[in-house]
């Protein structure tokens, strides 16, 4: 039997030589605007769920597409450090997805950089697709890619083995997979949801420690961080994140 899961441990920044974060400024601060950019031509109006919401950031830039937001994570002190953030205007659930109860279906349903710290995805995408989305709802998933160019130049370096390996300090994090595009779109078709739309986000050939470095200076202008949005359009495999559109599917 696996040891139980401490969801409050796995956010807290590494005590790796390294000091892996949790999360960096390059996702708060350029992640997020290019994934709504992304998600935005997709939204339905209604509802929308959240499934992993860490400490509320990314909940934050949905408020101005939605007056209806509900947020299911499975550590307590994120979720209060997201009620601190957004008070009232969110409903939170502390819950593991395979546990959560929820009252009602959505009409958008986001899960981003979530999927690859689960135990079994494929079950928790099930429950999206026959439990929780709407009938005409929409679904936006998005994971780390493993074939981004910063891997598979640390791949080059000998950081580490292979483009899709867990690092320790990824492992640190509650990671258990690092995810293809051809790999995410098999464990979602596995669970029922159609596939309505695929794509990338962000072109990325250096690592985050990197990205946030660059950030503090003027290296780095708007116009460049443009360039490598929408070469990622063009090149999904080379992106930072992967990023799949699904509807509802018939239940497997």
């Amino acid at each position: 039997m696996s040891e139980p899961r401490d969801y409050n441990q796995e956010l807290k920044d590494g005590d790796n030589v390294a000091k892996e974060k949790y999360a960096y400024s390059f996702d708060f601060d350029v992640m997020h605007p290019y994934m709504i950019r992304s998600f935005e031509p997709f939204f339905r109006q209604g509802n929308l769920l959240e499934l992993g919401s860490y400490q509320g950031q990314f909940t934050q830039r949905f408020l101005d597409h939605f007056h209806d937001i509900t947020c299911v994570d499975a550590s307590d002190e994120a979720i209060r450090d997201a009620q601190q953030k957004l008070g009232k205007r969110v409903q939170f659930v502390n819950a593991t997805f395979e546990e959560a109860v929820l009252p009602r279906r959505y009409d958008n349903i986001v899960l981003t950089h979530v999927l690859e710290h689960l135990d079994d995805p494929v079950r928790v995408l099930k429950r999206i697709n026959d439990d929780w989305l709407a009938e005409n709802g929409r679904f936006f998933l998005v994971c780390p890619n493993a074939n981004a160019p910063s891997r598979q130049i640390a791949v080059k370096m000998g950081l580490i083995s292979h483009n899709s390996a867990v690092t320790p300090a990824e492992a640190e994090h509650g990671h258990r997979r690092t995810y293809t595009l051809d790999a995410l779109e098999r464990d979602a078709a596995a669970a029922g949801l159609k596939v309505v739309h695929r794509s990338g986000i962000f072109f990325k050939a250096l690592a985050n420690f990197q990205w946030d470095r660059l950030l503090q200076t003027d290296i780095i202008s708007k116009e460049y961080l443009e360039g490598c949005y929408k070469v990622g359009q063009q090149y999904p495999d080379l992106c930072s994140s992967i990023f799949l559109m699904c509807e509802r599917g018939g239940k497997k």
